[in-house]
């Protein structure tokens, strides 16, 4: 059984101590940490990461005691250290006293080579950033937001890719291109975390695209924060309420673990198997109609 925690919100600053505090961070004094957020453009929140959110993380990390964050990134649209000193990123790295490490590089020494499997249908393996994968702790965030380019939804598991090299180190193979032109491409998303296993996941959903995405759609107002150890139920969770406001054909139809990016990942161990698995906890009287009617959809669903 895995829990995701949920607050209704809209104070940033004020809900991700109150989600922290749900895990014990004690693990995290005098560790290298490593934080993945969602820089994918230099398109507002929710098409990236509200830079709120990420202050707020980084200062309840330090106050762990966290020996050194380093943020990694890879922006699909744009130069990923263009993006992040657009959003602030760059200037509140100053401020606050975190690294950023930007993915668009081919140095060897920036990733870790994920090897192909015949089970995997990524044909030529991936490289995946070193900074994760050598990181004692990883906390990612993510925001809540359809996709339109095949990947139907854009949360944790999506989120990930902004990890994976974009041409090889060594071959100058394309693995993007690769991702985004194959027939499997949620699949892959779902397969590109078994490279990493983060200790905590944030999901802003104080807004949210339910049609369009990434970088820009239809907006609607969840109000909503959530928090969680667990990718895919996170995840499975995000469906259920992008369900709940109406979204796309593609993200409402059928069961939600049927959904390829979740039943993949649940499929290969890197989260919960089912919707009975999931604990959904409500952490003030305001958020537990909101859960109530969101675990409704996710065991329907």
């Amino acid at each position: 059984m895995q829990i995701v925690y949920i607050l209704k919100t809209e104070d940033r600053a004020k809900a991700v101590p109150t989600l922290l505090a749900q895990f014990n961070l004690s693990g995290f004094k005098g560790k290298r940490v490593a934080l993945k957020a969602n820089y994918n453009s230099a398109d507002p929140f929710p098409a990236s990461t509200h830079l709120d959110t990420l202050a707020a993380i980084v200062k309840e990390l330090k106050s762990a005691g966290a020996a050194d964050i380093a943020l990694a990134e890879r922006s699909g649209m744009g130069l990923t250290s263009g993006v992040l000193s657009e959003m602030g990123v760059l200037k509140l790295s100053e401020q606050l006293g975190f690294t950023v490490v930007a993915l668009d590089g081919t140095e060897e020494e920036l990733w870790t080579r994920f090897s192909p499997s015949p089970s995997l249908h990524w044909e030529n393996g991936f490289w995946v950033a070193r900074v994760c994968t050598k990181a004692d702790k990883v906390v990612q965030t993510c925001c809540l937001k359809t996709h339109r380019f095949g990947g139907h939804f854009s949360l944790s598991l999506k989120n990930s890719i902004g990890l994976i090299a974009r041409y090889g180190p060594k071959d100058g193979y394309n693995y993007m291109g690769a991702l985004h032109s194959s027939p499997h491409q949620r699949l892959m998303i779902a397969e590109a975390n078994l490279a990493y296993n983060p200790d905590i996941i944030v999901m802003d959903g104080i807004e949210a695209f339910v049609k369009g995405g990434p970088e820009d759609g239809d907006r609607v107002d969840p109000q909503v924060m959530l928090a969680s150890r667990d990718r895919v139920a996170i995840d499975a969770v995000g469906v259920a309420i992008l369900r709940h406001f109406g979204t796309t054909h593609e993200v409402s139809e059928g069961k939600i673990f049927e959904q390829q990016q979740i039943a993949r990942a649940a499929e290969l161990g890197i989260g919960v198997r089912s919707a009975n698995d999931i604990k959904l906890v409500a952490l003030d009287a305001e958020s537990k109609g909101f859960s109530d009617e969101i675990g409704e959809i996710l065991v329907k669903g």
